[in-house]
Parts: C-alpha cells; structure tokens; sequence
C-alpha cells in the first residue's frame, strides 16, 4: 500500500482514507486541473472524479461505500464485512493504479472531463 493511501478496520466499518495533499497525489492533481479548469482537485472534487471514474469502470463498486470528502483527504466508508472488505482493497488498488499511472487519469479526465460536475 502507498503511503497516501491507508485502509482502517473498525468494530462498525471499514474506512478508506486518500490523502491528497501528499506530494505525488498533488502533482497529479496540478496536471488534471492543467487539463480541465474545473478540476481543481480538492477532497470534493477528488470525490466527484472518482466516483464518476467507478461508474464507468467499476460500477460494482458504487453502492458499496460512502463518501466523505474534505480539503485534504477523501474518505469512504464501507461495510465491516468481508465483502466490504473486498470492495475496499479494490477501490484502493483502483487509486494506486490511478496515481501511479497518471497518464490514465489524464487521459480519462481528457475525454471525460466535460461530463464531470465538478464542485
């Protein structure tokens, strides 16, 4: 697991933090809003983007969590359950791969870009 992205295990709930502010996450964030004006990529907007990015390419996940965006994180909370559990590393291997492979999110934010409605 990347450092800007951690998994907590809790008695009620599964939590998936994203911490946007670390250096590699804002760098891809400077890129995306180079891209779209409208991608200021903040919690919310950070929020929005990935879920419009679970529609389209994993819309079983959709249901699974839900959403707390702020400033510098994004969070979602899933069921305590092995299946949200699953649905949880999934969405974090999702980010991972994001991040790590910026040139997919930037070609995703290209094409999609207009269709997000950004905070």
């Amino acid at each position: 697991m990347k450092d800007y992205v951690k998994i907590n295990k809790f008695d009620d709930c599964i939590d998936l933090a994203f911490y946007i502010e670390s250096e590699k996450v804002m760098a891809v964030g400077e890129k995306l809003e180079e891209i779209n004006e409208n991608a200021y990529m903040n919690g919310e907007n950070w929020g929005i983007l990935l879920d419009f990015y679970i529609e389209k390419n994993a819309p079983e996940l959709i249901n699974t969590y839900e959403v707390d965006a702020e400033a510098g994180m994004y969070a979602a909370t899933f069921e305590n359950s092995p299946e949200g559990e699953k649905a949880a590393q999934a969405m974090a291997e999702m980010i991972i791969s994001l991040v790590e492979h910026e040139d997919k999110l930037i070609d995703f934010v290209s094409e999609f870009g207009d269709e997000i409605e950004w905070d």
